[in-house]
């Protein structure tokens, strides 16, 4: 666990038990579901062995994290959360929500991964949007692709492609600028930076559905009071 911060207080305890780098990312990755050390090493492809070993023994200790047999153990384990992780996820997908605000378009070494996005898609999302809406988008980001299935409020998020999705979205370094409404649909597919397969109205609907909030304001920008 991370050096104390001599606080009586939640969030110092909460900090002191995920706070510590690579933490809170291990427990984005495994609310997509269990991951073998190999699966998360790949999903976090900076971080030092002995670090990603380091943290999950920290975890594990804490009572977040814990190790479950596969089917045949012969082949090894997985880590998976346990009900006290899991209920970080409405405050993983919060913290998810206000950094996403600040994204702006990603770095040449910054990459997008499978969980990310399946959690980025998760946390966007906007239930009172599709109270009549009942479809399915498959989005393309390079080579790391997952489905959506909103069925009115329900949402299902996953990896890999989905036969017969209403909408393929196929976006690259634009995504963020057009879910936090900085650039029209229409833009990003006049501009080729979106390119659809099926329903192409439905991007509309799409960047109703799943929104990043209003970038802060800088230091130094203009005032409209």
């Amino acid at each position: 666990m991370a050096r104390g911060y001599g606080q009586f207080c939640g969030v110092a305890r909460g900090l002191e038990i995920v706070g510590e780098r690579w933490g809170l990312l291990l427990v984005r990755d495994l609310l997509v579901g269990p991951r073998r050390f190999s699966e998360l090493r790949r999903g976090l492809p900076k971080i030092p062995t002995n670090v990603l070993s380091t943290r999950l023994r920290e975890l594990e200790a804490a009572g977040v994290v814990r190790r479950r047999l596969l089917a045949r153990p012969e082949t090894g384990f997985e880590y998976e959360l346990t009900e006290y992780g899991r209920d970080l996820d409405e405050a993983v997908m919060a913290f998810g929500r206000w950094g996403a605000r600040s994204l702006g378009a990603p770095g040449q070494d910054e990459i997008v991964t499978v969980d990310s996005l399946v959690m980025a898609l998760r946390s966007t999302f906007r239930p009172r949007a599709a109270r009549r809406f009942h479809g399915s988008f498959e989005l393309r980001m390079g080579d790391v692709v997952v489905h959506a299935r909103i069925d009115r409020e329900r949402l299902d998020v996953a990896a890999g492609g989905l036969a017969g999705a209403d909408l393929v979205i196929e976006a690259g370094s634009i995504l963020p600028a057009l879910m936090a409404g900085e650039v029209a649909p229409a833009a990003a597919i006049k501009s080729g930076e979106v390119r659809l397969t099926g329903d192409a109205p439905l991007l509309d609907r799409f960047v109703e559905l799943f929104q990043i909030g209003s970038a802060p304001a800088r230091p130094g920008a203009a005032s409209t009071a």
